[in-house]
């Protein structure tokens, strides 16, 4: 079946498709995808009893009547179909990557931008080869902008998120230590971060880079560029929650960090650019409640406990233990967890937060996992996992100042019940 005659089909089922036989409505286009642990195939007649109109399969042996439609690879043909819809509805995409705060970043655009436009971006983090692809097919006519957040592990991974997306404007939130087993190392970082440009110079879009970051000038200088100019939205406060100004205005967000400081500035000159109101800009910032255990502030028990157990590699650590060194208050304490995907350099990165952390005198540090395990010394309690620390953990913590921060395996959003 032509790209054509399937985006025909698609709009013809109203855009109701799925990849979840689990979440099948009827008359749903099923696309039966493959993973390392399952096949999609398998189950596209169960697809069709649960009221699907059409599976898309690549495996003969599955197919069934007309209702089947067999192509060379599933996931091709939904990229396939995914950049044929954007180029159907035509409409302006800003994607964005980088190695930390992502996804902050897209909800402050999405936020900022849907105060006067029609916006659809991407849910959640669901931003790879699968989630690109189903972000764009979940816009419709009534989508004016899309934001597209893109992860990668690997070179050459931005670069067909962006053959997939076609964006009009790119964003790099920043080149961090993460994933240094996939990219190989830090200038592989760079350079895989660096293919948005490479994209958004080719299509003759525009990016967005930071001016206070020379590395993403120098990377940017063939493209047609809009510069973030910090001293236009200056940092008024840090303690705990940033607070910046801007248009003679004082902007109060909910979130914490140096680091967030970047993502809003972001966020407000790319507002600026699609003409979103001064007063809109700071309604959005404002509004916005970090979720989904990014810089949540909790209290606990007399604790404010800041909790970043969504993800962490070195360079968001290393962020997240200046913050809270900044921070004026009078107890702190730490629990931090193993950073995975770092290759070689595992031990380097997790020997040098651990000597970092005890040279900040908190006034407790804890670490768990196997990686900062093998870092073992004095200042600090070591576990060598969550259930090694539940086993042995007797909170008598009081007004404290508490950092949460490890790898999403480690899942430490699970110390809330120990505090």
């Amino acid at each position: 079946m032509k790209i054509q005659e399937l985006h025909n089909l698609f709009l013809k089922q109203k855009q109701n498709f799925t990849t979840d036989t689990r979440k099948i409505s009827k008359n749903a286009i099923f696309f039966a995808l493959k993973g390392e642990n399952f096949n999609g195939n398998i189950f596209a007649k169960q697809a069709l009893e649960k009221g699907a109109a059409y599976v898309i399969i690549d495996e003969k042996s599955f197919f069934i009547d007309d209702r089947t439609i067999l192509v060379d690879n599933v996931l091709d043909k939904l990229q396939q179909l995914a950049h044929f819809h954007r180029e159907h509805l035509g409409i302006p995409i800003i994607a964005l990557t980088g190695s930390n705060g992502k996804t902050t970043t897209k909800e402050l655009i999405k936020e900022i931008i849907a105060t006067q436009y029609n916006v659809a971006a991407t849910a959640g983090n669901l931003n790879n080869h699968i989630g690109v692809p189903l972000t764009l097919l979940n816009m419709d006519a009534d989508t004016e902008i899309g934001v597209v957040e893109m992860g990668a592990n690997h070179l050459k991974e931005i670069q067909h998120l962006c053959f997939v997306a076609a964006p009009n404007f790119g964003y790099i939130t920043n080149f961090g230590k993460a994933h240094l087993e996939g990219f190989g190392s830090e200038e592989g970082i760079v350079q895989g971060k660096s293919e948005m440009y490479d994209y958004i110079a080719n299509a003759e879009g525009i990016a967005f880079v930071n001016k206070d970051k020379p590395t993403m000038v120098e990377r940017a200088d063939y493209c047609d560029c809009v510069f973030i100019n910090p001293y236009e939205t200056p940092l008024l406060e840090l303690n705990p929650y940033v607070q910046i100004a801007y248009q003679n205005q004082i902007i109060q967000s909910n979130l914490i960090g140096k680091y967030n400081y970047d993502n809003i500035i972001a966020a407000v000159a790319i507002g600026n650019h699609f003409h979103i109101s001064d007063r809109n800009i700071k309604k959005a910032i404002e509004n916005y409640i970090p979720q989904n255990n990014r810089s949540q502030m909790i209290s606990k028990n007399g604790n404010q406990i800041i909790l970043d157990a969504y993800n962490a590699n070195p360079t968001s650590m290393e962020a997240a233990l200046d913050n809270l060194n900044a921070l004026e208050v009078d107890k702190k304490a730490v629990f931090l967890g193993d950073m995975f995907e770092l290759g070689i350099t595992s031990e380097k990165e997790h020997r040098m937060i651990v000597q970092k952390t005890i040279n900040s005198n908190f006034d407790t540090a804890i670490f768990i996992g196997e990686h900062f395990y093998k870092h073992k010394q004095k200042g600090a309690t070591f576990y060598t996992s969550f259930e090694n620390l539940k086993n042995n953990f007797n909170p008598t913590f009081n007004k404290l100042t508490i950092l949460i921060k490890g790898s999403r395996g480690m899942a430490l959003e699970r110390i809330l019940d120990l505090i």
